[in-house]
């Protein structure tokens, strides 16, 4: 009876130990298994990361030769168109509209590719360009003539390096937008800070280009910005004129220094 009693502790002992010891090979096993999901993301995160980043200095290499290709052709015909005027000229006729519309068509041509390679530039150079630079670009903006109110609302505070940098590169945008298409016009600027999104928005009041807008990559590249980060972006004319630009970006905190 004694000997039943003690054999069947000891099979409830075992039984235990063995139960224990299996929770916690299994707990283990569990954390390994974590651990090595963690890592196999961060390597691809990483990954995702280099190759996005080797193919934004692709095309911005590929841009930048392309323009400075266009921009010389694009100046040798101007430069003949000009020639051809001034010969007819001197010699006592007028020079023909067609001559005309390729020397004022070459010339915007070289004024819009130089400012875009200026842009393509300054991306390379100020790669850190956040929202604490917006009053700089906004001032600047006002030197040349732009009225502009700025406006900023909620706790300023630090967001990551690639969400500031958006979220400067769609106002740089918007304003320069503003200057080239909306014509006389007045613009406002307003950041506001909330608890999960920091907004961006653009106004002006400018009535627009009389000729129809020329397809461009100025509204896209903004919006592959916004989205690259996770933000949402929105642009789109107001009811009877002027033109808004929103973006939506998450407010995540900057990554603090290293302990």
């Amino acid at each position: 009876m004694r000997t039943d009693r003690g054999w069947r502790r000891f099979y409830a002992t075992g039984w235990l130990v063995s139960a224990a010891a299996g929770l916690a090979a299994f707990a283990q096993w569990h954390a390994y298994v974590r651990e090595v999901e963690r890592r196999a993301e961060e390597a691809e995160r990483t990954r995702d990361e280099v190759a996005r980043r080797r193919a934004v200095e692709e095309r911005l290499r590929i841009a930048r030769d392309l323009h400075d290709s266009l921009t010389h052709s694009i100046s040798v015909i101007k430069v003949q168109a000009g020639v051809a005027a001034h010969l007819a000229r001197k010699s006592g006729e007028e020079p023909s509209a067609a001559l005309l519309a390729i020397q004022e068509a070459s010339t915007d041509a070289v004024r819009e590719l130089r400012s875009t390679l200026d842009v393509l530039r300054r991306d390379e150079i100020t790669a850190g360009n956040g929202l604490d630079r917006l009053p700089e670009l906004v001032e600047r903006a006002r030197s040349s003539g732009l009225p502009i109110t700025y406006t900023v609302r909620g706790v300023v505070r630090p967001l990551r390096p690639e969400v500031e940098q958006a979220a400067y590169r769609v106002v740089q945008e918007a304003l320069t937008n503003v200057t080239r298409h909306a014509g006389p016009a007045a613009a406002a600027v307003e950041v506001r800070y909330g608890a999960a999104a920091v907004i961006v928005r653009v106004d002006d009041d400018g009535a627009g280009s009389p000729r129809p807008p020329v397809p461009g990559y100025g509204l896209v590249g903004m919006r592959e910005r916004v989205t690259g980060v996770g933000g949402r972006l929105r642009a789109e004319p107001g009811g009877s004129r002027g033109f808004t630009v929103v973006a939506e970006l998450p407010a995540d905190a900057a990554p603090g220094p290293a302990s």
